[in-house]
């Protein structure tokens, strides 16, 4: 029941008792059977054999990207369907991507009646940004009911289970049980959630998103308790929340789970947004170290308008052990606006700025890092591969092409060389400068300015200037994107308009392990396995249960959950 202990009377009349419950089935393929089922008649669940393949999307390239980069065939756009008994076999492959709707107007990520409610001041030119709707991200796996009977009976209802990834060598010592006990000293593990939870405000203001949905679904009172519920169902040990807002998480949110044995950190959106991110642990496997919130938000430049914000976390590990790395934990929302990509990849560069200063150790690595949130890029889109591949040639990439939320963007303006001022502070290669280096570089500057003679040679100075961006991380997905048997894409957001990835957990893998990226074998070591990871939905899957939110999910997001081991490095 919602706290105060209110029960709303249509939350058992009007619902039938399989529309209350979410059965979910975890299976771990190593031999430790694992159940996890909120409705104990479900029992019966495929099972998914052996692990997906790690291999990127077949469109991507090496962080080189041309003005001619565009959306794998799948993102086509798709209509909506306004018949709450729609059925699966309706669906296609191509209702992944919805289009923005022409008739929705907006000068930046947010819909008019929004800008009316917080009166946000925007600087952004009006041609940029016109039209734009709500969309999300890809990731997930479900196992759909074999017949239109099982459909019927388990409806409102999706199972998601548990894939777990064996480590050879780990696996051999289990079956040999020969277990070596300094290993077992050296080892640590926890979970790590993302989860962007739809604050009731943005839902308000977003309505033609959610006209799939039934009324009762829709309001905060029935949301919340289905939200907990899940939280303590999935119990991870660090939650990563977006879209939290501030007068909830002050009178519900932080206290419940605050009862539930987390330490709750929280930074709210700048400016009049009602909305922000928390970063939440067990107390009892973490302690805090330092939070950080970051700001994209400086009214010295222009650029940086938006009031989207970070928190990063150092955390240590509560365990008598070996390996006393700390864990470095960060969280955003970055901006919607399809046709913002400058906006979208300064706020990047600004959270890995943040994550550098604050994971970087004496010796000049890094602690773990693991990086959660919803970042409104496709997977595949030239953002997306700038945080896997660690590099970015941006010359001559089109905004609209940076986030690869639209198949057709309207945003053809080329993105600036470079991106942000110099008086932002942080270099190309996603660090902070110091004041020195900034010094010696305006002064740099001023000293070939006054050397040039002729607007030749300010021509020759221009294209002298970098259009590489780089960051110091190698880092890892936890999820692949794709279905390993059927090959279509994962969720991770399903409304009215559009059915796509957008959230992600990134995380610095350790050099054996399954996710570890080319050439870390010798470079890296992130001492980050990953052990399982909670699988996702296809938008068929999703829309067997009318879409997001529904009676039993209630959110337009899919959480996503993760395992992992911290080792020794």
């Amino acid at each position: 029941a919602p706290p105060g202990g209110f029960q709303p009377a249509w939350r058992h009349s009007m619902l039938f008792h399989r529309m209350q419950t979410l059965g979910r089935d975890w299976v771990a393929h190593c031999g430790v059977s694992q159940r996890f089922c909120w409705n104990s008649q479900i029992s019966n669940c495929r099972r998914w054999i052996g692990h997906c393949t790690w291999a990127p999307y077949p469109f991507l390239g090496t962080g080189h990207f041309s003005a001619n980069w565009s959306l794998p065939p799948f993102f086509e756009p798709w209509r909506p369907h306004h018949n709450w008994r729609w059925q699966p076999s309706n669906f296609t492959q191509s209702s992944l991507l919805h289009i923005s709707h022409p008739n929705m107007k907006s000068e930046g990520d947010e819909p008019s009646s929004k800008r009316r409610r917080h009166s946000g001041e925007s600087f952004s030119s009006p041609d940029e940004e016109t039209s734009i709707s709500k969309q999300n991200e890809v990731t997930g796996h479900v196992t759909a009911p074999e017949t239109e009977g099982s459909l019927a009976k388990e409806k409102g209802m999706i199972k998601r289970h548990w894939e777990y990834f064996c480590h050879r060598k780990k696996k051999k010592i289990l079956e040999d049980k020969e277990i070596d006990q300094n290993n077992i000293e050296n080892e640590f593990d926890f979970t790590v959630m993302s989860y962007n939870i739809l604050s009731q405000n943005l839902l308000d203001d977003n309505s033609h998103l959610y006209k799939h949905c039934r009324w009762p679904v829709l309001i905060w009172g029935y949301r919340f308790p289905n939200i907990l519920q899940e939280i303590k169902e999935l119990d991870a040990d660090v939650l990563c929340l977006q879209e939290v807002q501030e007068d909830h998480y002050r009178t519900q949110i932080k206290s419940s789970l605050e009862s539930l044995g987390y330490h709750c950190e929280y930074k709210m959106r700048t400016g009049r947004k009602p909305d922000g991110c928390a970063i939440c642990f067990k107390m009892s496997k973490f302690d805090l170290v330092s939070s950080n919130p970051v700001e994209f938000f400086r009214h010295d430049i222009p650029l940086l308008d938006r009031d989207n914000v970070g928190l990063v976390l150092l955390l240590q590990p509560k365990f008598h052990c070996k390996a006393t790395a700390a864990v470095c934990v960060a969280n955003t929302h970055l901006l919607y606006n399809p046709r913002r990509g400058d906006i979208k990849l300064t706020q990047l560069a600004m959270l890995l700025a943040e994550i550098a200063s604050v994971a970087h150790q004496k010796d000049g690595s890094f602690c773990p890092i693991i990086i959660c949130g919803d970042f409104n890029s496709v997977p595949g889109s030239p953002l997306y591969s700038f945080i896997k591949e660690g590099k970015l040639n941006y010359e001559g990439l089109a905004i609209g092409k940076v986030s690869g939320q639209e198949q057709f963007p309207r945003g053809q303006r080329i993105l600036s060389i470079p991106i942000w001022p110099q008086r932002l502070g942080i270099s190309q290669n996603c660090v902070y400068e110091t004041r020195q280096q900034q010094r010696e570089e305006h002064s740099g500057g001023e000293m070939k300015e006054a050397q040039l003679e002729n607007s030749q040679e300010i021509v020759i100075a221009a294209e002298k200037l970098s259009s590489k961006l780089q960051h110091h991380f190698k880092l890892s997905s936890v999820y692949s994107h794709y279905l390993p048997e059927s090959g279509l894409p994962e969720v991770t957001t399903c409304h009215s308009r559009s059915a796509v990835t957008v959230d992600y957990i990134f995380y610095s893998a350790a050099k054996d392990d399954i996710a570890a990226p080319p050439g870390t074998e010798d470079s890296f070591d992130g001492s980050l396995k990953l052990l399982g990871r909670l699988s996702l939905l296809t938008a068929q899957d999703l829309w067997t249960v009318n879409g997001l939110p529904n009676e039993n999910n209630s959110s337009d997001h899919l959480p996503l959950l993760a395992k992992f081991r911290l080792i020794e490095q």
